[in-house]
């Protein structure tokens, strides 16, 4: 089992001379110095010469930044005319989300506010919870009332899934009810799941409040609105 192996020899043209006429077969050897900095010399050299066609350049031509952007915002506009603009949207909402926060509300107790400029029909914020059945929520809506939990965070999507931002939640729960609102709900389907996002109805300028209309359902006890806009219907349902 103990045999010599056989000195590997080179070439004229300086590269190693593999005796089994495969380098895999002949496994790890090391590299002489004087190959390794007659390799690094060269790779350094190249590195630092410019390409020929990148020596001369006209600033007016774009570059390949300029030319990645442009075609960006091509395939975009060539998507959202033909493909789901709700999915690209909501991709984007995802890597430039608005800058919200939220404060005291002169229509109720806490409120979401816009710390920039919002553009009409853009979505502002996704309302983030916990997807639970309708039976799931009679449970949870008598339990968060015995622990004193007045105001209700939950939102309906269809008829049997509810979204539950009570404990679970986001910046969107904050947002209050309002008869004229700037903002409007709108479920959308994302990789086969519905989501819940709110859009802008109007351009929206900083520090203005976000509201949009809960839609409540008619009911005999009756919830006092407080949105104080002209046409305010008095109640939410």
């Amino acid at each position: 089992t103990s045999f010599s192996t056989p000195k590997k020899k080179k070439r004229d043209d300086g590269m190693r001379e593999h005796v089994t006429g495969c380098a895999r077969s002949e496994g790890y050897y090391k590299i002489d110095k004087k190959d390794k900095l007659k390799y690094l010399n060269n790779s350094r050299a190249f590195a630092e010469e410019p390409p020929a066609d990148t020596q001369v350049r006209n600033p007016r031509v774009p570059g390949v930044n300029g030319i990645w952007r442009s075609e960006q915002r091509r395939l975009l506009s060539s998507f959202t005319g033909s493909c789901d603009s709700d999915l690209l949207k909501f991709n984007q909402l995802k890597f430039r989300k608005k800058k919200l926060k939220f404060c005291k509300s002169h229509i109720h107790d806490w409120g979401l506010f816009a710390m920039e400029p919002i553009a009409a029909d853009e979505m502002v914020i996704e309302y983030v919870g916990q997807n639970i059945r309708q039976v799931i929520a009679d449970m949870r809506e008598k339990r968060y009332e015995d622990e004193g939990i007045g105001s209700s965070y939950m939102f309906r999507v269809d008829h049997d899934t509810i979204i539950d931002a009570t404990k679970c939640g986001n910046f969107a729960r904050f947002i209050n009810h309002s008869c004229n609102p700037n903002c409007y709900a709108k479920v959308i389907t994302v990789e086969s799941q519905k989501k819940i996002v709110i859009y802008s109805k109007q351009h929206i300028n900083v520090n203005e409040e976000i509201t949009y209309d809960y839609k409540f359902p008619i009911e005999d006890v009756k919830i006092p609105c407080l949105c104080g806009s002209e046409n305010c219907r008095g109640t939410l349902n």
